[in-house]
């Protein structure tokens, strides 16, 4: 498979170019990379106006991951999500529809910025399940669908989740056409599932709109990602994609990152299935070798591991700092749980090293103490009026009873605990503190 934007650079730099446009750096530096860090000159094309190395790589990725159309984005996949949304809107308008789009709200606050952005008011499908995960079967969405006054026009899912869960998407989206709802599919942690023997991307299950943080889990520099539509997705959509990236996206996309987004297209079309397969059996087996010794694994997701901790002993935080001390850093850790994210590129002997190590930790007595409930929620503000309003920020003891003005969560995993716009509860506090957030920022 040809690699356009990385062989045009690679011809452009043969020509030791006297660089008399952006960026400043003139292709110089200490960082030893910026030789190939160029700008939309004449031949490298234009990100959303593309017609010619950027439209001919694009289209590669579209025929590897077999997508009506596929958009590359150099600002993860939160360009991706506002833009996904911005499409409800420009759908809805074109087929006469009231713009609205249900969701779980294990969502990325990219999905509720998204929202307020769009002027669009999200409807939240009641879920029992954890803060970082919500457990929606199509029976639930059918429930939940049946229960409202109007149809929505979309709904926003979120899978694999952060500790690594996977819905069926197949019979979602089954409802979801029957009812001629558009599925949108955050599959940021997903990217490589295409590749495996038994397709389980959500393009391959129905998914109308998806985005791939192509950086989390394949060998692509951080911020490179993808938006894809699929081919059985309404045809309007794709007449709107470009203009969506191109509304929230800078007009100096990275030519670094889409270097990196062109060489993974070769990448995946030589030999990376088997390698993916291979190494995807080795943790199949890693993960029943590390429960047969007494740890607790969560989530369907081949590629992560999740340990519920505080049965072994330890809090997630303190599993982590024990692991940080053999050099081992992981996605991810709460009070509860340890995230690793694992790719084929690590190979087989790193997985005998994390066990090695893991199996060292002794075990403890249980910790028997559990997240608080996840509260009710009690709407008082859109989104988007929340965002924009004059906003505070307090201690937490000083917030019960106010509105929540801003998102209240750090990246990883950025999913809200209160949603913008709605009133902080005791019950909300004390999951804040649980979570170590001291200080909220509120409508004033």
């Amino acid at each position: 498979m040809k690699t356009p934007i990385f062989d045009f650079v690679q011809n452009y730099l043969k020509e030791s170019p006297l660089r008399l446009h952006m960026p400043g750096h003139k292709g110089l530096g200490s960082l030893g990379i910026e030789q190939l860090d160029i700008t939309e000159i004449e031949g490298a094309d234009v990100l959303y106006h593309e017609n010619g190395i950027l439209k001919e790589s694009q289209e590669n990725a579209s025929l590897l991951f077999g997508s009506q159309k596929t958009l590359y984005s150099t600002e993860g996949a939160t360009l991706c999500i506002r833009a996904m949304l911005a499409m409800v809107r420009y759908y809805a308008e074109e087929s006469g529809k009231k713009p609205t789009v249900c969701a779980c709200r294990n969502a990325h606050k990219a999905f509720v910025t998204g929202c307020a952005l769009m002027d669009l008011d999200p409807i939240w499908i009641p879920s029992t399940s954890s803060l970082l995960s919500a457990k929606l079967t199509a029976d639930d969405l059918l429930d939940f669908l049946n229960s409202q006054e109007s149809i929505p026009t979309a709904l926003y899912l979120t899978s694999p989740d952060y500790l690594g869960n996977i819905p069926d998407i197949k019979a979602i989206a089954g409802i979801c056409h029957e009812k001629g709802i558009l599925l949108l599919v955050d599959n940021a942690h997903g990217a490589y599932l295409h590749f495996l023997p038994d397709l389980c991307h959500p393009l391959d299950l129905g998914a109308d709109l998806v985005c791939d943080s192509a950086h989390k889990t394949l060998p692509v520099l951080t911020g490179g990602a993808y938006l894809h539509l699929s081919k059985s997705a309404p045809k309007i959509l794709t007449k709107y994609a470009s203009s969506a990236m191109a509304m929230f996206s800078s007009t100096s996309p990275s030519y670094l990152i889409l270097q990196s987004l062109d060489l993974c297209n070769a990448y995946l079309n030589n030999q990376y299935s088997k390698k993916l397969y291979e190494f995807c059996s080795a943790v199949v087996d890693f993960k029943k070798e590390l429960k047969k010794h007494g740890f607790f694994l969560i989530g369907d997701e081949p590629l992560k591991i999740t340990i519920l901790t505080k049965p072994y002993g330890y809090t997630g935080e303190d599993f982590a700092e024990l692991l940080k001390r053999s050099h081992i850093y992981v996605e991810f850790s709460d009070p509860d749980y340890v995230v690793f994210m694992l790719t084929p590129e690590q190979g087989n002997n790193v997985l005998k090293h994390i066990a090695d190590i893991l199996k060292k930790i002794p075990k403890s007595d249980p910790i028997l103490i559990f997240p608080p409930k996840i509260p009710a929620y009690t709407k008082i503000l859109p989104p988007r009026e929340a965002l924009l309003s004059a906003a505070v920020s307090l201690p937490l003891k000083e917030c019960e009873g106010k509105i929540l003005s801003q998102p209240s969560v750090t990246c990883p995993p950025a999913i809200p605990i209160a949603i913008c716009g709605e009133k902080i509860t005791k019950e909300h506090l004390m999951l804040f503190e649980y979570y170590g957030i001291n200080q909220l920022t509120v409508k004033k």
